[in-house]
Order: structure tokens, then C-alpha cells, then sequence
């Protein structure tokens, strides 16, 4: 597939051909665990990691692959591997990087479940994470020592929509030679692309914007292939793998990443997406830039009537120019910012409620980036086991409510944003 492709266009063709033997068009759903060897020297090459090809689904699959490839070609990587979730993805990446005792450098307005894996079970199976405001440079690089394995942080702070300067952590990256890891399941790879200004690795849960219509779950993992694993931060990808004939994962360069996730991390612990959800989620990202674009138009008009609401205290949304984020969304983010933000109502507590126990249109789910516009509050689910501290630090007070803005027709939207506020406005 040609690189220089436009991205609407690569978002249906990148990592498919026409299937040899049906000629069918569609991307093949292979339902198979197995896959049949041409002989003993092959399975024999395969296993030892010295030729490619399916053998089994947990580690490889025809239409799982499709969708690796098309993602590594979105963002502009070398490759891709597929995880059964985002948090799976997240997890499996750090596993496959990282070993007991090591450390972590994240974003203290990561998504709430995210935080809660690398407070909680990482730090029981011996991994220590530090959490920063990720604007706090200083603070962020001073807690670099030679422990610390990556700086992991969210493209677009979930749920603010809050942003950060990645040119400038790349630099503090690349100064230490440690790995640059952005979250950019909230803006996909049609509004931002992270290895353009500087990140090494990028995950997604496809479960969101990149599937679109919240049916399947999935995440993934894609490698820019530019990091040089050859340091001693490293040692898991320098010294010699016994499992593997003494094979040195740095030494293949741009494949060391993806090879390794592959043939320990997805060998050793599963996690792997499904064909079917692969496929469901290839459906969806056929039309993610169209998708993307609409996102952003209803966004743009629900967040300009959020601001002139009676009933709204504020609108946490990086493209209204009074944001604190704005100049930074303008520099990174030139096709527009996206359809996940926060907004406060009179009242608080009771405020919220009222909004999620009043609205009509909008579903109230924890889930967002579904083609349905959604609502939630934060504080009592996604954020609700983080302490009261932690939750302000990431910028979620009692009355924030997380808004998802959906594909319906935007005054629809308004309306039945109006009808609720209404009901605020004479308590």
C-alpha cells in the first residue's frame, strides 16, 4: 500500500488485498484458531521466530492482521499489535516493557480505569507508577531516574479534555532515552497523530471512536519504530531470550516492539482481539474520518451553547478561547479538537443529577465515542475509587459531568440539553 496515500483513503484500503482465491473485495471474517503448516520446516521457522505466518489465533489471525496494519499505516508506524481491550493493551504493553521494580512516569488526568490499574494491580505486581500534572515539566523530569521505563500520557485528558506540550515531553524523552507513550484514543489518529511530534508508542481502545458505534470492545498497540532499544534501560529487549534460541529482540530493530508483544506477552498472558471484533472494528474505521468531522461539528455548537447557558458555571472544551489549553489545541490540533468534554452546572452534586436523571436524548452510560451522544458523572463512576485528592488533581469535582457528543442532528441535542436545564434553573 502506498505510504503517501491521503488518510480517507487508507483508512479503507491499508493492510488488505482482494482475497487471492474468492477475489471477494471485503475484508475476510477468518473464524479459525489454527492454520496449517506447508511442511515441518516451516512450522519449525515460524515458531522460531525466523519467518512470519499464521499458526494460531491467540498471536496471529488474517483479519486481526488487517486491522494491525491499518492502524500502524494511519499513524504513521511500522506495526501494530491488537489487544482484547484498551486497558489490555495498555497492561500488555507495559508487561512486555517492563519488570519488577521498574517505574512509570504518568499523567496524573489519565482515564480514571487507567489509573486505577497502575495504583492498584501493577503496583501489587511490582511495578511503582508516579503521577504528575503533565504540564509540570520540571516536576516530570525530575523524577526520571534509572528505574523508570516510560512517561505515559493522554493525547486529551479524559475527562477534561485538558492538553499538554508532547513536543516538549519528547524532548525530556529523548534527553534520557526512555520511552514516550501517548494514550490517543480520544482524538484517533484523523485528529492527532502523536509519532508526528515525537512519541514512540501509541495505544487505543478501538473500543471507542475507532470501531465508532459501541458494539465491540478492543484496543491496540502501534509502534513508531523509531525508538533505539539498544540502552540499558532495556534489559529485557538486550539480553538474550533462552524461550527463543538466545534471539535479541534489539537487534531487529523496527520489528522489536511488535515481535516481542507477540511471542511473549500475547504467548504468556492472551488478551487478544478477536477476528469478529476485528472485524467490526475495520467496519467502523472505513468511515472514521467522516465520522470524526461530524463529531466535531456537534461538539463545536454544543459546547458554544454550554457557554451561554444560565444554568452552566463552566465549559471545560479546548477550542472556546478562554481554555487553558487553547493555544496548545490550536498548534496540535488544526482539524479540531474533538467530541468528549466536561461542563459544570449550578448546584453541584444535586445540579448533575438533575442533568442525568432529567435528560431525555442523550444516554447515560459510562461509555463514550459511541455514534449516540452520552452522558455520565464522573465522580460516582469512572473516577469514583480515586480519593477525593486524586480526583480534583485530575480536574473532576463532585458536579463535573462528562458529555460525549454523538452523529444526531445538534439542535436535537441543544433541545433536550434546554429541557433539563430548565428544571435547574427554577429549583
Amino acid at each position: 500500500m502506498n505510504k503517501n496515500y491521503q488518510f480517507d483513503t487508507l483508512q479503507i484500503h491499508a493492510g488488505q488485498k482482494p482475497d487471492p482465491v474468492t477475489k471477494a473485495t471485503g475484508v475476510s471474517l477468518c473464524l479459525s484458531n489454527a492454520f496449517t503448516f506447508d511442511d515441518a520446516d516451516q512450522a519449525r521457522n515460524i515458531f522460531a521466530l525466523e519467518e512470519g505466518g499464521y499458526f494460531y489465533s491467540r498471536l496471529s489471525n488474517p483479519t486481526v492482521d488487517v486491522l494491525q496494519q491499518r492502524m500502524a499505516a494511519l499513524d504513521g508506524g511500522v506495526g501494530a499489535v491488537a489487544f482484547s481491550s484498551g486497558t489490555a493493551a495498555i497492561m500488555g504493553l507495559i508487561m512486555t516493557v517492563c519488570q519488577s521494580g521498574d517505574e512509570i512516569i504518568a499523567a496524573n488526568n489519565l482515564y480514571g480505569g487507567t489509573i486505577g490499574s497502575l495504583s492498584g494491580t501493577m503496583t501489587g505486581m511490582g511495578f511503582h507508577s508516579h503521577f504528575v500534572n503533565p504540564r509540570d515539566l520540571e516536576q516530570m523530569e525530575s523524577l526520571i531516574n534509572e528505574k523508570t521505563k516510560m512517561i505515559f500520557v493522554e493525547a486529551v485528558g479524559n475527562p477534561n479534555g485538558d492538553m499538554l506540550d508532547f513536543e516538549a515531553i519528547s524532548t525530556i524523552c529523548k534527553k534520557h532515552q526512555l520511552l514516550f507513550v501517548v494514550d490517543n484514543t480520544t482524538p484517533t489518529p484523523y485528529l492527532f497523530q502523536p509519532i508526528l511530534h515525537g512519541a514512540d508508542i501509541v495505544v487505543y481502545s478501538t473500543t471507542k471512536y475507532i470501531a465508532g458505534h459501541g458494539n465491540v470492545m478492543g484496543g491496540i498497540v502501534v509502534d513508531s519504530g523509531k525508538f533505539d532499544w539498544h540502552n540499558e534501560r532495556y534489559p529485557l529487549f538486550t539480553t538474550p531470550d533462552k524461550a527463543y534460541h538466545d534471539i535479541i529482540y534489539a537487534d531487529m530493530n523496527e520489528g522489536a516492539l511488535c515481535t516481542k508483544m507477540i511471542a511473549k506477552t500475547l504467548r504468556d498472558l492472551g488478551g487478544c482481539m478477536s477476528p469478529f471484533n476485528a472485524y467490526m472494528t475495520l467496519l467502523g474505521l472505513e468511515t472514521l474520518s467522516l465520522r470524526m468531522d461530524k463529531h466535531v461539528s456537534n461538539s463545536r455548537k454544543v459546547a458554544q451553547f454550554l457557554k451561554t447557558s444560565k444554568a452552566v458555571e463552566w465549559v471545560s472544551y479546548a477550542e472556546l478561547e478562554d481554555h487553558d489549553s487553547y493555544e496548545l489545541c490550536q498548534k496540535y490540533f488544526p482539524r479540531g479538537f474533538g467530541g468528549l468534554f466536561t461542563f459544570g452546572v449550578k448546584g453541584g452534586l444535586a445540579g448533575g443529577k438533575t442533568v442525568i436523571n432529567n435528560i431525555k436524548l442523550f444516554t447515560h452510560v459510562t461509555n463514550f465515542a459511541d455514534s449516540r451522544s452520552l452522558l455520565t458523572h464522573p465522580a460516582s463512576t469512572t473516577h469514583a475509587q480515586m480519593s477525593e485528592e486524586e480526583r480534583l488533581a485530575g480536574g473532576v469535582q463532585q458536579g463535573t459531568i462528562r458529555i460525549s457528543v454523538g452523529l444526531e442532528n445538534p439542535i436535537d441535542l441543544i433541545d433536550d440539553l434546554k429541557q433539563v436545564f430548565d428544571k435547574i434553573e427554577t429549583e
